[in-house]
C-alpha cells in the first residue's frame, strides 16, 4: 500500500489513532499510539522509542530505537469505540544508524524469508491452528476461573454464549484481513479454535498475533477471560497450535508434492521431515517456550511427546495429511507440538531453520509410524525403532537449545542471547515458588 493510499484510507475509515506495534523476545505485543494526525511523518521518518525496557532489547546506554512501518498490515481495530478509533501497523525496529536491529523477532523472521526466497527460490508457507479457553470470571477472583460453557469436539448449540462470542471473533479477524476457514468448539470444556488460510510464514505470524489480541479483547467485552494457556486446567487436553507447513517456488507450485511417492512426498518434503525431527528436543525451547507448555507435552491428551512422523497417527509428532488427487497445493506436514504461548515469529523461524538443515544436509528421513499408538508402545520398543522423546520440562529444553548451533544461527546471537536470559530467569522463578500443590501435599504431612 502507498503512502497516500493508507492516508485515504485512514481518512475513510475516521481512524483518530494508529497503534504502532512489534513484539518483544517472548511475543509480547509492545505499541506506540501516535495520532493519526502524525501518521504521514511517521511513514516518512519512523517513529523514534526507547527500547531499553523492553525484553531482550537494548541496554539503557544504546536505548534510542526507530520503528518503521509496514503499511500493508493497516487494520482497524474492530472493538475500539467509534469516537476513538484506533487501527494498527506492524512495525520493523532499527538502529539509529540504520541497520535492523537483531533482537527485532519479527525482522530477523522477515530477512530469513527474504534469503529463502531470492537464494532458492522457496516460500514457506504455515498454516497455524491456534486453540484457545474461553473463562467466566469467578466471583473477584481469577485465579482459579471456571469453563465458560459445557461444550463438546465440533459440539452446536443454538442457544450457547460462546457460539455467539466465536461468531463475533470471526467476523472481527475477517474484518482485519484475515482468511478465515472455520471456528468451532475443541476437545476440553470452554475450549475453542479459529483456523484461517495458511500465508507466507511472515504474514502467517501477524496473523496469529492479530488473533491472539483480537480474541482477548472481545472476550473482556463479553465479561470473559480469553487464555491461550498451553494448560490452563489439569486432566483436559490442553491448547496446542497445529502448524501445517509447506514450501511453494515463486510460481506457486507446492515443492513437497511428488505423484510418483507412496506418500506424494517430494525428495525435499523428506529433508524437511527429517530436519524437523532431528532438531526436535532442541526446537521445543521456542515452540513450547514455557513452564506450562510441558503440562500439556504428556502422554494421554493427544498432544505429541514422542519424536516421530506418520501419515495417520495424530500421536506422530508430525502428521501428514491424506493426500486428496488434484490437490497437489495442499500436500503438507503437520507439526504437532508448538503451542500458542510461542512468539509466532521465533518459532516459524527455527522450525524452518531446522528444516532447511534437513534438506542441507541429506538427513535420513526414518520410516512412518503409520497404525501405531505410540503411547503405547514400552521404552525398549520406542529404542528399538529409533523413536525418541521431548524434554519433559522448559530447562531440559532450553539445554537441548543450547547444544543447538544451527538453530542458534538462525536466531542470531542478539535473539538467542536475550531469549535465553528471559526464559532462564523462568525456570528460576519457578523453581523458587511454592505452588498450592506444594501446599496441599505437605502443608501438614511434612
Amino acid at each position: 500500500m502507498a503512502k497516500h493510499e493508507l492516508l485515504e484510507k485512514v481518512r475513510a475509515d475516521g481512524v483518530k489513532f494508529i497503534s504502532l506495534q512489534f513484539t518483544d523476545v517472548t511475543g509480547a505485543v509492545k505499541s506506540v499510539d501516535i495520532p493519526a494526525e502524525r501518521l504521514s511523518e511517521a511513514l516518512e521518518d519512523g517513529v523514534w522509542f526507547d527500547g531499553s525496557s523492553v525484553e531482550g532489547y537494548a541496554r539503557i546506554q544504546e536505548s534510542d530505537m526507530r520503528l518503521i512501518l509496514n503499511p500493508e498490515t493497516y487494520a482497524v481495530l474492530p472493538w475500539s469505540p467509534e469516537e476513538r478509533r484506533r487501527a494498527r501497523v506492524f512495525c520493523d525496529v532499527y538502529l539509529p544508524d540504520g541497520s535492523p536491529f537483531e533482537g527485532d523477532p519479527r525482522g530477523r523472521l522477515k530477512r530469513y524469508l527474504k534469503r529463502l526466497e531470492e537464494e532458492r527460490g522457496w516460500i514457506f508457507n504455515v498454516g497455524p491452528e491456534p486453540e484457545f479457553f474461553l473463562f467466566r470470571r469467578n466471583g473477584s477472583e481469577t485465579l482459579h476461573p471456571v469453563p465458560h460453557d459445557v461444550g463438546g469436539y465440533f459440539d452446536f448449540s443454538a442457544d450457547d454464549a460462546a457460539v455467539r462470542v466465536r461468531t463475533e471473533l470471526m467476523e472481527a479477524l475477517t474484518s482485519m484481513g484475515l482468511q478465515v476457514e472455520m471456528g468451532h468448539h475443541e476437545v476440553a470444556l470452554g475450549q475453542h479454535e479459529i483456523d484461517f488460510r495458511f500465508d507466507n510464514a511472515l504474514t502467517t505470524a501477524d496473523n496469529v498475533l492479530t488473533m491472539k489480541y483480537t480474541v482477548k479483547a472481545i472476550a473482556h467485552q463479553h465479561g470473559l477471560i480469553a487464555s491461550f494457556m498451553p494448560k490452563p486446567i489439569y486432566g483436559i487436553n490442553g491448547s496446542g497450535m497445529h502448524c501445517h507447513q509447506s514450501v511453494f517456488d515463486t510460481r506457486g507450485d507446492n515443492l513437497f508434492y511428488d505423484a510418483h511417492d507412496p506418500y506424494h512426498l517430494s525428495k525435499l518434503a523428506y529433508g524437511f521431515i527429517a530436519g524437523q525431527l532431528k532438531h526436535a528436543r532442541a526446537l521445543a525451547a521456542v515452540v513450547a517456550p514455557t513452564i506450562n507448555s510441558y503440562k500439556r507435552l504428556v502422554p494421554g491428551y493427544e498432544a505429541p511427546v514422542y519424536i516421530a512422523w506418520a501419515q495417520i497417527n495424530r500421536s506422530a509428532l508430525i502428521r501428514i495429511p491424506r493426500y486428496t488427487p488434484g490437490r497437489e497445493k495442499a500436500t503438507r506436514a503437520e507439526l504437532r507440538f508448538p503451542d500458542p504461548s510461542a512468539n509466532p515469529y521465533l518459532a516459524f523461524l527455527v522450525m524452518i531453520a531446522a528444516a532447511v538443515d534437513g534438506i542441507d544436509s541429506g538427513i535420513a528421513c526414518p520410516p512412518p509410524m503409520n497404525n501405531v499408538n505410540l503411547y503405547e508402545l514400552t521404552p525398549e520398543e520406542r529404542q528399538a525403532k529409533g523413536i525418541g522423546e521431548l524434554p519433559g520440562f522448559l530447562g531440559e529444553a532450553l539445554d537441548e537449545l543450547e547444544a543447538d548451533t544451527v538453530l542458534q544461527e538462525a536466531l542470531g546471537e542478539t535473539l538467542y542471547e536475550a531469549f535465553m536470559r528471559a526464559k532462564r530467569a523462568e525456570v528460576e522463578a519457578y523453581r523458587m515458588s511454592v505452588t498450592d500443590w506444594e501446599v496441599r501435599r505437605y502443608l501438614e504431612t511434612a
